[in-house]
């Protein structure tokens, strides 16, 4: 079969299902084409994407400033690994420190990649740095965390479906209560071979689960009392998505690691980075860490485009007053709704919070009717549906799409 026959989303999801492994389940739309906050699927019915491939998206698809530099890169040269140097990583390292004010870069692919880099990081440093006794250095985590589903990270999920089955599990790793600064303090507290705190600014996949103002500012203060790393996974929440650069800039909080993935390259290309100041990166010497595309010139590329992106079209602005209008307006829905109980977020990051239990079909069964009208959304957590389109959406796109879903919701209602 060549790769440009064109086939019905029936045979496209036939193949998916015969010869792919099952480890998602997604709507049943197969996407052909997108730009901008469009896609297409193969029979050519256009939708609003109100998910940008999980905050991947934020500059809109196949920006052609993004796609033009990839485009020009990989006419060049594409991949060195990292036993040579190239005339773009040095250039990429230095933008990127510059831009979100850090000393040093380590370039990596995708988001678990980066988590698992940073808590290699953080224990190094804690033997090396804090004195902990080598093999004893714990690492804070908090409850409903997704970050990610590697067997380190999945052995501090309490997500069964993500955990069952896949042990042993690795050990090093204390959870407490998100959301919760005294029970971090009490940890703290009682134990001193804490290496770090890891935590999401905004727990994503948790149901876009906002904490309560000044629990991100309380977590670094203790963090700096007990000499722990702050470590802020920006994954999702990163790269203007909740109406700042970053999530924790919200509460002026500065982390002493940061982790990036997703839409710092705008979902053209797998590009993660971890991002720390000397003290504690330096701990990193030749041959202890590293990743054959980590750095590679493509991605390096790429990423520059993509924040240029951000910054000259002013996104985490756009998100701010996108996302401010868009949570007024499901309000003023919501009190009148017997089907929703509530919307939250911060600037285009946001999710509606069903009013059915966590194994009912409901919020499926309302992406497939959003799908119907034009819109693609996911559940999460069964009754909670994210919604997170690309930041280069205007108000008159974002108002048409509350129509969308507020008819939606309306068909719904008991």
């Amino acid at each position: 079969m060549k790769i440009s026959e064109k086939i019905s989303s029936a045979e496209a999801i036939e193949l998916e299902d015969k010869y792919g492994a099952h480890n998602y389940h997604p709507l049943p739309v197969v996407l052909e084409k997108g730009e901008g906050v469009y896609v297409w699927d193969v029979e050519g019915k256009k939708y609003y994407d109100f998910l940008s491939a999980y905050s991947a998206v934020n500059q809109g698809h196949c920006h052609p400033k993004i796609v033009g530099a990839m485009t020009e890169q990989a006419q060049k040269l594409t991949l060195t690994s990292r036993a040579f140097h190239n005339d773009i990583l040095g250039k990429y390292e230095k933008y990127a420190t510059e831009y979100f004010g850090f000393d040093k870069l380590l370039p990596m692919n995708t988001g678990a990649e980066a988590v698992e880099t940073a808590i290699k990081i953080a224990r190094k440093w804690a033997y090396e740095k804090k004195g902990v006794e080598e093999t004893e250095a714990q690492i804070v985590v908090c409850e409903n965390n997704f970050h990610g589903r590697t067997t380190t990270i999945i052995s501090f999920s309490n997500d069964e479906g993500a955990r069952k089955n896949f042990g042993p599990y690795t050990p090093g790793f204390l959870k407490i209560p998100y959301n919760d600064p005294d029970a971090l303090e009490e940890v703290l507290k009682n134990n001193s071979n804490i290496a770090g705190f890891l935590v999401e600014p905004i727990q994503g996949e948790a149901g876009v689960y906002v904490p309560s103002e000044g629990f991100l500012t309380r977590a670094k203060e203790l963090c700096e009392q007990h000499n722990v790393l702050f470590i802020a996974d920006e994954v999702q929440t990163g790269i203007a998505r909740t109406g700042k650069l970053l999530a924790v800039e919200h509460e002026n909080v500065k982390p002493d690691v940061l982790i990036l993935g997703k839409a710092i390259s705008g979902g053209v290309y797998p590009v993660s980075a971890v991002l720390a100041n000397d003290d504690v990166m330096n701990v990193i010497q030749p041959g202890q860490h590293g990743s054959t595309f980590g750095g590679n010139p493509v991605a390096c590329a790429v990423a520059m485009a993509a924040l240029d992106v951000i910054k000259d079209e002013k996104l985490a602005e756009n998100a701010e007053k996108l996302g401010n209008l868009f949570r007024r307006k499901l309000d003023d829905y919501i009190r009148n709704s017997n089907i929703v109980n509530l919307v939250r977020g911060k600037g285009l990051l946001n999710a509606i919070v069903i009013n059915d239990s966590e194994d009912s079909s409901t919020a499926w069964d309302i992406c497939m009717k959003l799908k119907e009208n034009g819109l693609l959304a996911k559940p999460t957590h069964g009754n909670i549906i994210r919604f997170a389109p690309p930041l280069v959406m205007n108000e008159e796109q974002l108002l048409d799409c509350v129509d969308i879903i507020t008819k939606t919701l309306q068909d719904f209602e008991k």
